[in-house]
């Protein structure tokens, strides 16, 4: 291999996402973009400091005082969180340590980068919904109109769940069982599948959307879905703030997102005395369960809750 061959940046970078992150790693689109927005804002950040355009950087422009420098940039120039920084430094330290197993030429420059600590930051605040605050909701949601429907389901569902917006959003047909015992089975992150329980309501809530008096829906069909697409992430966040909105407080910052449903679900599900060791897996978490700080109380709160534990909200029959 020539020098000119061991320094082409182009095929190691498209390896790295085609074969690394894709085929080795197996992380989902979503994943993969955020380790695009990285790279591409390295680049970017490298052909300004170097003067050259994108295309004629080589593997040896990947500096670690450069490094340095663009997490500099994001804190200084674009204004970054410590948090967000802390998200793209383990993105290129991902990418170094993949360079360093295939071009061993780099391997002191990988070292370096791998050696940089994250920031510490203080965990945000948890935001979620009272139990009259869940309540009130549930009942003024809108029961006419075409979307109604659906509207009502997915915010049941959420609650319900504890799901995530993608995993919402990646809902099929096929992974609901609305027998007796109704199942959702989610797809989360790293690729992993769990099986949530659902309550009664939840359940004859789908079963209307889904519409059972006509054909099937096929295994693959969308649950929430918009012109017959499946919703996206931004889909569900625009449902959720137009009819929750009214709820956000400007005197703590909470603003009402599709994973408040999630902190809600957990918070609640935990007042009540559910066991963490026994919850935790059921919100997808694979390490160690994340610590929730109430507002208004120093008990600690741990993230995760089993769904079979849980009943459905008061007056959630009318829902």
């Amino acid at each position: 291999m020539t020098q000119g061959q061991a320094q082409a940046l182009g095929p190691v970078l498209h390896s790295f996402f085609a074969s690394h992150l894709i085929t080795v790693k197996g992380l989902r689109p979503a994943s993969v973009r955020s380790y695009r927005d990285t790279v591409r804002l390295l680049l970017v950040f490298i052909a300004a400091d170097k003067g050259c355009k994108i295309t004629r950087l080589a593997l040896s422009d990947l500096t670690f005082d450069r490094v340095v420098a663009f997490l500099r940039h994001l804190e200084h120039d674009r204004g970054n969180h410590a948090s967000t920084r802390n998200q793209r430094l383990a993105a290129l330290h991902c990418l170094f340590g993949y360079i360093a197993g295939r071009e061993p030429e780099m391997l002191a420059t990988s070292q370096q980068v791998a050696a940089i600590p994250v920031k510490r930051t203080a965990p945000p605040e948890t935001r979620f919904l009272e139990q009259d605050e869940i309540e009130d909701l549930l009942r003024h949601l809108p029961r006419d109109g075409p979307l109604a429907l659906r509207d009502r389901a997915l915010i049941l569902f959420l609650y319900n769940t504890g799901a995530r917006a993608q995993e919402a959003a990646d809902l099929r047909a096929g992974h609901l069982n609305l027998g007796e015992h109704p199942l959702a089975r989610l797809h989360g992150k790293g690729g992993k599948w769990r099986t949530c329980p659902l309550w009664q309501q939840t359940a004859r809530l789908l079963t209307a959307l889904l519409d059972p008096a006509g054909p099937p829906p096929a295994p693959g069909a969308p649950v929430f879905a918009a012109h017959g697409q499946p919703l996206t992430r931004y889909g569900i966040y625009k449902i959720i703030r137009r009819h929750a909105s009214r709820f956000d407080d400007p005197r703590t910052g909470r603003r009402i997102s599709p994973h408040t449903f999630r902190h809600t679900a957990a918070v609640h599900l935990l007042e009540s005395g559910v066991e963490v060791n026994v919850i935790r897996g059921w919100l997808g978490h694979a390490g160690a369960p994340r610590v929730w700080w109430r507002l208004d109380s120093p008990q600690m709160l741990w993230s995760g809750w089993p769904l079979s534990s849980t009943v459905p909200p008061p007056g959630g029959t009318t829902v």
